[in-house]
């Protein structure tokens, strides 16, 4: 199986003048032996590092897809009348700026719009702060459940979170290359676009590069997906930003594809972004935007989870998405809602 793998990497290490892209099928072969170690180390790391180098094609990422879709794990359709979200966001955390994708969550979930986050612990190679620890800060631990029981949680909260090191085993392996690498490979292109659901999904991913958006659109038309909202976010994430436009990609069929270009001025939202500080910081904030006092974190909350409102067909606008996000705060909904997930973790 290596000499297989040997010509693959032939292609994508040859050069500018040589090389050569993979197809989509070949780009899933690949994916499959590195996942399933089929693959020499020595090949592995010289795979993601020249793929690194020159670039993965939005077909690429596709057959990586294909793979993951293959090898990984899936949460089942839930009974919704809306998309489920998928919210893809860097695997290697935040380290500039707060977070807010799980208040995101908790507040669309509030409101009837199912919610799937997926990632796993601190990793290279940011090493930044995931998702997973402000959960867990939260008092919501997703490490501990089994696939099947997060399934339930799913199904009775509207937020799913599918923790790789336990439900995706296979992809564990591929974190010591990335360290050693010391940059992300091409997965952790694919991953942010990575769709952990058999059901009717919404595809959200956040970008740093624009040729980053050109790729994920391949990639998505090429595997069918026409339901997605790609976001010029922070840090790579889908958190919009607000000291500067936002640049967003909508599409919601193959021939209509929408920019959007969103400026937090023009809905009374404050232009700085909260910075990281400690943890426990940061949970603080995030207790007190759930109790609805006012602030530059909920500030934050209130720009994304209106135009995630908008966004998810639950508001007409973007000033009505703020008005309703607004009331869902400040009336104690949405930290009731985080309660209701704690019950599945005590």
């Amino acid at each position: 199986m290596s000499n297989v793998f040997r010509e693959l990497l032939k292609k994508v290490g040859s050069g500018n003048h040589t090389g050569e892209n993979l197809t989509r099928a070949e780009a899933a072969t690949a994916t499959k032996m590195m996942l399933l170690g089929e693959a020499k180390p020595a090949q592995i790391g010289a795979f993601l590092i020249a793929h690194r180098i020159r670039r993965p094609t939005g077909e690429e990422l596709a057959g990586m897809l294909d793979a993951y879709e293959e090898l990984g794990p899936k949460l089942q359709p839930i009974a919704s009348a809306r998309p489920a979200m998928v919210l893809g966001i860097p695997y290697d955390g935040r380290t500039r700026t707060a977070p807010i994708s799980p208040v995101t969550a908790l507040l669309l979930a509030t409101a009837g719009q199912p919610v799937i986050m997926h990632g796993g612990d601190r990793l290279p190679t940011k090493y930044g702060l995931p998702l997973i620890e402000i959960w867990q800060g939260l008092g919501v631990d997703w490490t501990a459940l089994p696939l099947a029981q997060t399934q339930q949680v799913f199904e009775q909260t509207n937020i799913g979170f599918v923790y790789t090191p336990v439900h995706f085993p296979l992809t564990n392996a591929m974190w010591e290359y990335r360290d050693q690498l010391g940059k992300r490979p091409p997965f952790a292109t694919m991953e942010l676009i990575w769709c952990p659901y058999s059901g009717d999904a919404h595809i959200v991913a956040g970008f740093v590069h624009p040729p980053t958006e050109a790729m994920f659109r391949v990639a998505l038309e090429l595997r069918k997906v026409h339901k997605y909202t790609l976001i010029k976010g922070l840090e790579g994430s889908c958190d919009l930003p607000r000291d500067r436009t936002a640049i967003i990609a909508l599409s919601q069929t193959p021939q209509e594809i929408e920019r959007l270009l969103l400026s937090p001025h023009d809905y009374g939202i404050t232009s700085k972004n909260v910075p990281l500080g400690t943890t426990a910081e940061l949970l603080t904030q995030i207790q007190e935007v759930l109790a609805g006092q006012p602030g530059e974190l909920m500030q934050t909350a209130l720009w994304n989870s209106g135009f995630y409102l908008w966004r998810s067909g639950i508001c007409f606008d973007m000033p009505s998405g703020i008005a309703q996000a607004t009331e869902l705060f400040t009336n104690g909904a949405v930290a009731a809602k985080l309660q209701e997930l704690r019950q599945y973790f005590s």
